[in-house]
């Protein structure tokens, strides 16, 4: 927002960020609905595989929250 409270048109580089953003929550839904068919052990290890994934969807949200 502007000084008055008007909203501020967004740049294109903003709205690519955004849509990449709607992509990552596909991919998630994606992940959410295949878990149910893995085992114990096929869990842990994409667990793993995911807690060992840089950047984070945490640490994004960081870079952006900076000032």
């Amino acid at each position: 927002m502007d000084e008055k409270g008007k909203v501020m048109p967004l740049s294109g580089e903003a709205i690519r960020l955004m849509n990449y953003i709607d992509d990552v929550s596909v991919t998630l839904r994606r992940i959410l609905s295949l878990i149910p068919t893995l085992n114990e052990e096929e869990r842990a290890r994409v667990s793993d595989h995911l807690k060992a994934a840089h950047p984070s969807a945490t640490e994004v949200l960081a870079a952006l929250e900076a000032r």
